[in-house]
């Protein structure tokens, strides 16, 4: 009975015009501003928090690669350790995968982690691990392959 009277009560009030409730909802409709031109938007709330020193998003080719467009890359500083994580917005997730075979043919010494569906390996002489997740490329930058794994494991989990 009291769900009944709940729905009758939720009639008549919007039944009775109350003004404040579609403004409330237009204002938490807003799109975000849009980004500077050339500019991916700033995702830095996918970035894990904890050692980041900061997040910078970038215009295309990310990390100097001619395949890459625009995205952000955050950088983390823990004692003497320093590494990047990377991302990248596709299109899609097909053009994720591409992306990421890609930057696989980039690096030497290239193993694949079946457990993560990415690659391992030396890009450019500085340790880097990438991986797709739905329209996603992600990487880390700078940590070995078993830090590396840890800190994807953590970022992958942030990326929806």
């Amino acid at each position: 009975m009291g769900t009944k009277i709940a729905w009758i009560l939720g009639a008549a009030l919007l039944a009775a015009g109350c003004g404040s409730a579609p403004e409330s909802r237009k204002e938490a409709e807003a799109p975000k501003p849009a980004p500077k031109a050339g500019l991916p938007f700033d995702e830095t709330l996918k970035f894990p928090s904890r050692d980041r020193v900061d997040v910078k998003v970038y215009a295309a080719p990310l990390l100097g690669k001619s395949f890459l467009p625009g995205g952000n890359v955050a950088h983390y500083k823990r004692g003497k350790k320093e590494w990047d994580l990377f991302l990248v917005k596709a299109s899609d997730a097909g053009a994720a995968a591409l992306l990421l075979l890609d930057y696989k043919k980039q690096m030497t010494d290239t193993r694949v982690i079946a457990h993560f569906g990415g690659f391992a390996g030396s890009d450019g002489g500085t340790p880097a691990f990438v991986f797709a997740k739905g329209r996603w490329l992600a990487g880390v930058r700078g940590l070995p392959e078993k830090e590396a794994d840890a800190a994807g494991r953590e970022f992958a989990a942030r990326i929806n």
